[in-house]
């Protein structure tokens, strides 16, 4: 079997995301880059049909020109958005698409979500792009043009959330990408109450940018 140990981590990690609400029944897929050829991925349909209960042989291994290489089942229709991500940066090492209940919150409604939580400033902004359709090219292309206007330099892990749909989360590794899909979680959390403090005049909402964070932990 090709990438044994990454495909079983890979079982481990959306199991983990599926138990903690961090993705749902409606989709969701995750994908890691194992060299300039190949990645692996989840397949089609985890979440509704498997409930994120996978084996290692049904992680998918396939090449960049989105042919399958090794794996039992069906490549989603969501690989255009992760390629998106993997061809404009060669540093993106690790795509995580997920529906998190806390962070849906934001993505439905539209609206930034205010980065808050020390745990989480290392991702800078966490923008919510303009609405396109699950699985579309349209989807696709306006991941990779927000991916593209990042800044040359940027450095990972980047966030952004998908209008009406989830969350994307880009890292260097999948143990990265899921340690900062959780604390986007807890911001999340937070950042809904403290916008209802703000809203009931408890206690305003302020964006402390002089703040020293550390941003290596």
């Amino acid at each position: 079997m090709l990438y044994r140990k990454e495909r079983e981590e890979l079982v481990q990690v959306v199991k983990t995301m599926f138990d903690r609400f961090e993705t749902n029944t409606a989709g969701g897929n995750v994908s890691v880059r194992m060299n300039k050829e190949h990645i692996i991925m989840t397949p089609t349909l985890m979440s509704q049909e498997k409930h994120c209960v996978l084996k290692p042989y049904e992680i998918l291994v396939v090449d960049m020109d989105e042919n399958l290489v090794e794996g039992e089942g069906e490549i989603t229709r969501e690989i255009n958005m992760h390629m998106a991500c993997y061809r404009e940066r060669e540093d993106v090492q690790c795509v995580i698409h997920a529906h998190p209940k806390e962070s849906l919150v934001f993505a439905t409604v539209g609206v930034d979500m205010p980065n808050l939580t020390e745990g989480t400033q290392k991702v800078g902004e966490i923008p919510v792009l303009p609405f396109a359709p699950a699985t579309s090219e349209e989807l696709a292309e306006t991941v990779r043009a927000h991916v593209r206007d990042l800044e040359e330099n940027f450095s990972l892990p980047k966030v952004m959330l998908l209008n009406k749909h989830g969350i994307l989360v880009l890292d260097k590794t999948l143990k990265k990408a899921y340690d900062m899909l959780e604390r986007i979680e807890y911001n999340a959390y937070v950042a809904q109450k403290a916008l209802l403090f703000d809203a009931l005049n408890i206690k305003k909402l302020t964006i402390e940018n002089e703040l020293k964070y550390n941003l290596e932990e």
